[in-house]
């Protein structure tokens, strides 16, 4: 075994492999970009070594650099996490050239499963259902569109080197196909240093359902199961769960077993993926093989026991798998929820900033029985930055049943604290409420066909409001009843905290009477029924633990004047607890409109300017590409709301841009 084990990678994974491997009793080392210098992963390896600048391109993808901290630190092995050089052949091969043994698979089954045009092609040879596409290069955006024209819309435009959502396109038309292969060109290049494109089939309903295998050195090939990454936003998944509810016993046997005898025909050994798409009838059709860790193992991980990162060390180190295909079995069921420094209210574009507050719920077993696991690299007080990829934490939870997990996931996601930058906590925590995804009946179009409009926040049911309501009322008696007990006031002037309260959320006003005793509060609705709310807490704290009736309730809440900020169930409500007498003044009040921005074209978020396609005295139709930003490794591409004519263009290409900084102003 190993003494010594270099991580060439950053954030989460980083950390989770520092777990593992100092579990195991063996020592670790980190690198480090600019940026990264007072990372977690930084402080949590035994050594660590400064590799460059913060761009990608100039520290993590550089080889040399990684190598030079290999020999400075006198490493025996290195794991390459996921993204980076983690597929990267050259990397493997540089490695092995060193004497230093690669924690994956080796070199040639990198080139032949890595890349994903030969990939492709060596399954269709091994008579694997494949996909239809075009799996020759591409040479510009012209060919691009004869290529999906033949092909037949819609079509995926994909980087051959791609992974995690980087260089990915669907394409509806000829305009979004040759804009698509461009974006898709420029993305690749600059994530992972190659820019080959290929075009494929887009599979309409589909359900991207991915098998996990792990081999070793003496032939044994395993498949530890199914995941279900369906809940996909621009190709980039959301939620995985495992295992998947879509799939029978046959149809997880069949394409395990595929999945096994594609790794076989490459050598493959250590953990990799074999990704399909699976029709509405059940048939598969292989779309790649990552030759690395996933991001969502841990969910495999939960219902199966095994640590993969563990059982990739051990191969890599020569020993054979411990188990055989018929001892891994599915206990209960697993979800994740990735975390992303992104604003669900903003299209989910990416968020930078410090993390003023960051507290993930308790990890362990939960006193429902289930298990709470978070995979982060962040701390609080720590920088989120514009130069990598926006996932700050992955929260998983188990439970015996596949509505065990979804319930210990709301919970967990209501429990976790986030402040300082957007994130998409909210919207998460929506997609766990929702009936389509409770019922399982999801695609990979579901975020697209659910919020067409983009998120603008959850809506309570009925039920659930009073719940928030008869909490808003118990917490507000607790924080007025405090109000009067502050020292200094005059004699007889006793303040006198009412029983009669309307509390309004979500447009909904409920008139209330509070009964408190020492141990909590009665809370009777107008239409007599009541809720006994139960809680140990005090005003300041950021967070309620509440029973309200049966029901346990967490509520992120702040104070507001009368009333409380609260977030739960993927909803953020301002919920209003007034005297009667307030309540009726409230309704007279004017809200104040916003301020016209009509005539500007606003950054949406913090980012480089990589291109302005007009100038002044353009006229631009509605739907019209006007600029490119780039931000966290993404080209976001911002186009006319209306038509107008450019007055003036007030950024250019390079500039650093914060949030509302004027692009571009219209007459």
């Amino acid at each position: 075994m190993f003494d010594k084990i270099l991580i060439a990678n950053r954030g989460e994974i980083a950390c989770r492999v520092i777990k593992t491997a100092r579990r195991m009793g063996i020592k670790t080392v980190a690198v480090y970009s600019d940026a990264d210098r007072n990372a977690l992963h930084v402080r949590m390896a035994d050594e660590a070594v400064h590799i460059g600048p913060s761009p990608a391109a100039q520290s993590y993808i550089v080889i040399d650099r990684i190598m030079e901290a290999i020999r400075q630190t006198g490493a025996q092995a290195v794991h390459p996490g996921y993204g980076f050089l983690s597929e990267n052949r050259n990397f493997a091969a540089a490695l092995e050239v060193e004497g230093v043994v690669f924690i994956g698979p080796p070199s040639p089954a990198i080139e032949a499963m890595g890349d994903k045009i030969t990939s492709k092609k060596i399954a269709m040879e091994a008579g694997v259902s494949t996909v239809p596409g075009y799996m020759g290069l591409i040479a510009d955006a012209e060919e691009a569109v004869r290529i999906s024209r033949e092909i037949g819309y819609p079509v995926m435009i994909k980087a051959s080197a791609g992974g995690g959502g980087k260089g990915m396109r669907i394409a509806w038309t000829d305009a979004e196909a040759a804009e698509g292969f461009q974006s898709s060109k420029n993305e690749a290049a600059a994530s992972f240093g190659d820019d080959r494109i290929f075009i494929e089939k887009f599979v309409t309903q589909p359900r991207h359902i991915e098998i996990q295998v792990l081999a070793d050195k003496h032939g044994n090939c395993v498949y530890l199961h199914e995941r279900e990454c369906s809940i996909q936003r621009r190709n980039q998944k959301v939620i995985e769960e495992a295992p998947s509810p879509f799939l029978d016993e046959a149809t997880r046997k069949a394409m395990g077993e595929q999945a096994c005898a594609l790794a076989k025909a490459v050598g493959y050994t250590s953990a990799g993926t074999v990704e399909f798409i699976v029709d509405g009838s059940r048939n598969f059709y292989f779309l790649e093989m990552n030759t690395r860790l996933q991001v969502e193992h841990p969910v495999t991980e939960l219902i199966t026991g095994v640590d993969l990162v563990e059982q990739m060390i051990r191969v890599a180190a020569g020993q054979p798998l411990p188990f055989r295909q018929e001892d891994l079995k599915i206990h209960g069921w697993a979800m994740e929820s990735r975390l992303y420094a992104e604003d669900p209210y903003r299209n989910f574009l990416p968020s930078i900033g410090r993390l003023t507050r960051y507290r993930p719920p308790v990890e362990g077993k939960t006193e429902r029985g289930g298990i709470v696991r978070n995979d982060t690299g962040v701390y609080e007080g720590g920088e989120i930055s514009m130069f990598y990829d926006p996932m700050i934490a992955k929260l998983c939870t188990w439970g015996p049943t596949r509505a065990d997990a979804i319930e210990e996931m709301r919970l967990a996601l209501d429990t976790f604290e986030v402040e300082g930058i957007g994130h998409n906590l909210p919207f998460v925590g929506a997609v766990m409420d929702h009936p389509r995804f409770v019922s399982g009946n999801i695609t990979t179009a579901f975020i697209a066909e659910e919020y067409p409009e983009g998120f603008q926040g959850a809506r309570l049911d009925q039920p659930t409001l009073r719940r928030v309501a008869a909490a808003a009322a118990a917490m507000n008696r607790v924080a007025e009843i405090r109000r009067t007990r502050i020292s200094g006031t005059m004699d007889n002037h006793t303040r006198r905290v009412g029983d009669d309260w309307v509390v309004t959320a979500q447009g909904v006003s409920f008139p209330v009477k509070v009964a408190a005793d020492p141990e909590g509060s009665t809370v009777v609705f107008d239409d007599g029924t009541e809720l006994r709310v139960t809680s140990d807490w005090t005003p300041g704290q950021p967070l309620a633990r509440l029973h309200v009736g049966d029901e346990p309730v967490v509520i992120k809440v702040a104070k507001i004047p009368m009333g409380f900020r609260m977030r739960l169930r993927g909803a953020e409500l301002k919920v209003h607890v007034r005297t009667p007498r307030q309540h009726a003044l409230a309704g007279l009040m004017l809200e104040k409109a916003p301020p016209d921005t009509s005539k500007y074209l606003l950054c949406p978020m913090p980012g480089l300017v990589v291109k302005i396609n007009v100038g002044v005295g353009d006229e631009v139709q509605e739907g019209q590409a006007l600029a490119t930003v780039e931000a966290m490794k993404m080209e976001n591409i911002l186009k006319a709301e209306k038509k107008g004519v450019v007055k003036a263009v007030k950024a250019a290409p390079g500039a650093s841009l914060k949030v509302d900084d004027v692009i571009l102003e219209f007459e």
